[in-house]
């Protein structure tokens, strides 16, 4: 397999920079794969499934808006902003078709996306991730999120935050995943923190989109994910036609981090087999 550098960029879209990581095609047939990271992350966390592409495969992973090195713009958050920020990312890099990979909050921009245009995805993986708004125990959580960044900053936030999303397996064995994900928190702006719990608390239902997916679709869940409960990915698995539902032992809220290998091996076996 020839060697593939990975390029980092960034493109004007509207009132925004977006930031990219970008793992070019080799070959002839070029299938083209998005990820999504997960709050409050960037696009490294994506960093060993771009290194496992295939040479026919272009893999980008985005910082999404407001945090790694995109800029915020307008600053007024929402699921539906991402989406369509992702809309206009592939109309400007002029990506007719693309399976959306999304873990998290990548999830939910992937699922309000497949609604905004389903002409444009040609599959979907989706990691820790769900259907459902917030209840209102849920957008309580986000407010004292919130108040708990506001009132301590970012440093502890983040400490919070690694104990709640990874298994205990990777706790100990994978110090440089658990570094990574403390940093990128770190390096996002308390505004941009914030707008982005907001937008996470005010996000729409996409249930009803669940029957209408007809393109290839993967579900991925961390057994030990203290976040995703896994009744609602086994809904999602049962509402789509087709999809494939798989758990992860020892991972929690980052497979793709805590198992990359299983993570990739479904994840290359998928895009080989979809048809352009």
């Amino acid at each position: 397999m020839a060697e593939r550098i990975i390029k980092s960029n960034k493109i004007r879209i509207g009132d925004i920079s977006i930031a990219y990581h970008i793992k070019k095609a080799s070959e002839k047939r070029d299938q083209t794969i998005i990820f999504l990271h997960g709050f409050p992350f960037n696009k490294n966390m994506w960093k060993e499934q771009l290194e496992s592409l295939e040479d026919n495969i272009t893999g980008i992973a985005v910082d999404i808006r407001g945090m790694g090195n995109t800029t915020k713009g307008h600053g007024f958050f929402s699921i539906d902003v991402f989406a369509k920020d992702l809309g206009a990312f592939m109309r400007k890099m002029e990506i007719d078709k693309a399976v959306i990979c999304g873990v998290s909050m990548g999830g939910y921009i992937a699922l309000r996306a497949y609604q905004l245009f389903p002409e444009k995805i040609s599959g979907l993986i989706l990691s820790d991730t769900h259907s459902k708004a917030d209840d209102d125990a849920g957008k309580q959580k986000r407010f004292d999120g919130i108040q708990a960044v506001l009132n301590h900053g970012r440093r502890p936030y983040a400490i919070g935050f690694v104990s709640n999303v990874f298994g205990a397996k990777a706790i100990e064995e994978r110090p440089e995943a658990i570094e990574l994900i403390k940093s990128s928190i770190r390096r996002n702006s308390v505004s941009a923190i914030c707008a982005t719990l907001l937008a996470l608390a005010a996000r729409t239902d996409t249930t009803e989109v669940l029957d209408k997916i007809n393109v290839p679709t993967i579900l991925i869940r961390g057994k030990e994910d203290k976040i995703t409960p896994a009744e609602l990915m086994e809904d999602m698995a049962n509402s789509i036609k087709g999809a494939k539902y798989y758990e992860f032992e020892d991972c929690g809220h980052l497979p793709n981090m805590e198992d990359p290998e299983k993570f990739n091996l479904h994840m290359n076996s998928m895009l080989q087999n979809i048809e352009e």
